[in-house]
Order: structure tokens, then sequence, then C-alpha cells
């Protein structure tokens, strides 16, 4: 990468950070200069120069660049480090701003509706349904079924989050779709129970272009979340689905869930021991 690239890219990332394009290019003049004067920020930075004093009393003002009251006036970017810090806090602090927003928005929303819809949406991209996937076992208030049919689903993360629903005392039954994969849950979570489905259409027939499900998690036994991938694809994982269904009356939830009933083994279920 190019010294010009890297500089393009620093741009970017700043203005992703809260800064608009000339306030970033002013920073990254004068981290390029000891100190320097408007003339030559704007000579570096290729802001016109009537606009290099604004951007740097922005820059001033949120802790980012020091000011020599001399004649003329010098410039001064603060250290990498402290910079970073600064804009660290920054950018916690709308996250933090925007979750407080949003909450008040969803309280608003549910005090609305208080009534139990059933609904159906999808999701796309791996990263968004492991994310939905763990925010389900998360806010699971009496019961798990997971069934995971891609080996690779099986992080230490989701390892971690069953763990803690077990130590909330939740109900919580675990499938694999191979003798491998339930064996590593059985190792991984010993105390919670295992087992191995019969469902032999979860990965469907063994040719090429053929969908396969990655997972089946049903929550409270009345919310369900079922990914699908194309397991042959060099982006399958990118490319991953799924369907979020919720409602206790959700014709999705009802045959899945005695589906997923259909595929236990009895043996397997201590009330039955």
């Amino acid at each position: 990468m190019t010294q010009e690239e890297r500089i393009s890219e620093a741009i970017s990332l700043l203005q992703e950070l809260g800064l608009k394009e000339y306030e970033a290019r002013c920073f990254l003049a004068l981290t390029q200069l000891s100190t320097g004067t408007a003339k030559e920020i704007h000579e570096i930075s290729e802001v016109p120069r009537t606009r290099v004093y604004d951007a740097i009393g922005v820059l001033e003002s949120q802790g980012l660049v020091e000011v020599q009251h001399a004649s003329p006036q010098r410039f001064r970017a603060v250290g990498i480090a402290e910079a970073t810090r600064t804009l660290r806090r920054k950018y916690d602090a709308r996250i933090e701003s925007l979750e407080t927003s949003l909450q008040t928005i969803e309280r608003r929303k549910l005090e609305e509706d208080d009534t139990q819809l059933q609904e159906v949406w999808s999701l796309m991209g791996n990263e968004a349904i492991e994310s939905r996937t763990l925010d389900l076992i998360d806010g699971a208030e009496s019961e798990i079924a997971l069934l995971v049919v891609d080996e690779e689903l099986l992080s230490k993360t989701l390892f971690e989050r069953i763990e803690a629903a077990r130590e909330r005392d939740l109900s919580i039954l675990l499938g694999g779709q191979t003798e491998s994969i339930t064996a590593q849950l059985g190792t991984g979570l010993p105390n919670v129970r295992t087992f191995e489905t019969g469902l032999d259409w979860l990965t469907g027939p063994a040719v090429a272009h053929e969908v396969a499900i990655s997972r089946i998690l049903l929550v409270d036994r009345e919310t369900l979340l079922i990914g699908s991938y194309y397991p042959d694809a060099d982006d399958g994982k990118t490319k991953e689905q799924a369907v979020f269904a919720r409602g206790l009356e959700n014709g999705i939830v009802v045959l899945l869930r005695r589906l997923v009933s259909a595929g236990l083994p009895p043996s397997n279920d201590p009330g039955n021991a």
C-alpha cells in the first residue's frame, strides 16, 4: 500500500469516526508535521486555506489539536495514542447514546403493542445469524432446543452462552446431525442433555448445489431460527440465510417444534429414565 493509499484510508476511517473530510485532512497533515501554520497545513492537506481555520477550530474543541497563539498561529496534533483514546471515547459515547435511544424507542413500541404477534423475518450472512442465535440464547426464559448441523458453528462463544443459560436453570436440549458434532457438544457441555438426530433431511441428498440446514434453534417453544446454506459454495458461510419466526401459533414454529420432537430418542430424556 502506497503512502497516498494509507492517507486515503485514514481519511475514510476518521470520517467514519465522526470527522468531516476537511477536519480529517487537516489532522493528518499535522501528524506529518511537528508544528504547522495554516499555510503549511493547506499545502499538505489540499484543504482551502480559508477553511483550514474552521477545521482546526473543530479539532481543537475535540481535543485533537493544540494551538500556539503566535503570529502566525501554529498548530500541532496531539500524540497518536492520545488521539485514538479521544476518538474511542467519542465513538463509545455515541454507541451508548444510540443504545439508550433504541431501548427507549423499543419500550415505546412494546407499550403500544403488548400482544405477541405471529411474525416471520429473514436474515442474511453468517455474522448476523450467529449474533441473533446468541441473543436468543441469552434472552431465553425457560427452554432452549438447538440442533447443530454444520460443525463449524461449534464455537467457544456458543458453548459459553449455553453454559450461562444452564446456570440460569433453563431446560436445554442439544442435538447434532453427526456423531462428531454430538460428541463435541457432550464434551464441551457435559451437564447438558444431548442427542444425535435422525433427521437426515437436514443435509439433503449429496448432490452439487443442494441447500442444507446449518442450524435450528427453538427458544421457549415460541421463537424459532433456522439457517441454511450451500455446503459446496466457496462463499457458503458468507451467504448463509435464516428464517426467524415468533409466535405460539405460528405455523412454521409449530411445524419445526414437532419435527424436532420427532427426532428425539425417548431414551435420552431423563424423565423417561
